[in-house]
């Protein structure tokens, strides 16, 4: 299902980190055309086996989450372990354990600060599906911080978000410089927070679109004016014409607005999407990794492809999941299925 890296900083290597029904699975992919399987941690002792794993890496330490797993809560595991690797894959156990949540879809970190937001989480404190804030300063002692929810959005008006990204904003929006954003995708809409104070988050601003069926998943642009963004439902529900990708500016954090939806002339139902400069890297199930060049933001040019399953098509939910394109060597790991692993790079 889900994938995230981590590249060493004393070595210099990359693994890639693929969640699995019942484990993460740890490949060292620094020589793509030979990856090495470097071991796996298998779910939360009790939990039940999930179609949905997600993982973030921060300071050499990974944060791992399953949904519909019961008492899952979040894993933490140090990945400075995947250095002893003599030869024999192995089976990891995991360093620390956070139960202040059950099952949760997805988790996501600012890449800038000690803070990790669960999302879509169930439990006595899951913060209605929004974002539940944890402190991993300590990665050992993870610590509850606080709630957001936006209860404008979500299908039963709890502010569930499926999954967001959190920054340490450096936009046009100067108002909001040095703060910390997260921008939701909310099942139903956008939803876009300032979660600088823990403890008294504010919603900023929000935002429907036409023949909405699922809010799923999105990425910002290195200059934070645009997001990009997923829904996962409308391809299936025959309500566009081919894959869909939502084009926000959010030039103003209050104010977010729809200037764009590129619809491809493939009818995949779009997954994950990621952004690194500017190419856009998407995962769309039946019709693999598609990458687009976005250096106009408003008008996508599609770049390359790589079908993971050239042997079928339509709007189907197999085929690519997720795909991780942030190592600086330029690999792209993406997954697949019922195909694995499957280690890319974009030609020049």
């Amino acid at each position: 299902n889900d994938a995230w890296g981590w590249t060493d900083p004393d070595s210099g290597r990359d693994y890639a980190i693929i969640g699995m029904r019942d484990r993460a699975s740890f490949v060292d992919v620094t020589d793509p055309y030979n990856p090495v399987y470097v071991g796996i941690l298998m779910k939360t002792e009790g939990a039940s086996t999930s179609s949905w794993r997600d993982m973030k890496v921060r300071n050499n330490w990974v944060y791992i989450v399953s949904d519909g797993a019961g008492q899952h809560g979040m894993q933490v595991f140090n990945l400075e372990r995947l250095r002893d690797f003599d030869g024999e894959p192995v089976r990891f156990e995991e360093d620390h354990h956070y139960d202040g949540i059950a099952s949760t879809h997805n988790i996501v970190i600012n890449p800038d600060t000690d803070y990790a937001y669960a999302v879509g989480a169930g439990g006595p404190n899951g913060c209605g599906g929004g974002l539940h804030i944890i402190n991993i300063e300590d990665p050992s002692n993870p610590t509850f911080e606080g709630c957001f929810q936006d209860m404008n959005t979500g299908r039963r008006g709890t502010g569930y978000s499926h999954d967001a990204m959190c920054i340490t904003y450096d936009g046009p929006d100067d108002r909001y410089d040095g703060h910390e954003i997260c921008i939701g995708s909310n099942e139903t809409a956008i939803s876009i927070a300032d979660v600088t104070d823990k403890r008294n988050t504010v919603a900023l601003g929000m935002a429907t679109y036409p023949n909405v069926a699922y809010s799923h998943q999105g990425w910002i642009t290195d200059d934070h004016a645009y997001f990009f963004m997923n829904d996962e439902l409308d391809e299936g529900r025959g309500l566009v014409s081919g894959t869909r990708t939502l084009i926000w500016d959010i030039k103003e954090l209050d104010d977010p607005i729809l200037v764009k939806e590129y619809i491809s002339d493939n009818p995949a139902t779009d997954h994950n999407l990621y952004i690194k400069g500017d190419m856009m890297y998407q995962s769309n199930y039946d019709s693999g990794l598609r990458v687009y060049d976005i250096s106009d933001p408003e008008n996508p040019e599609p770049a390359g492809f790589f079908d993971t399953v050239p042997y079928q098509e339509g709007g189907g939910m197999t085929g690519s999941w997720s795909n991780y394109p942030f190592f600086e060597s330029g690999i792209i790991v993406v997954t697949s299925g019922r195909e694995g692993m499957v280690i890319v790079k974009v030609r020049n």
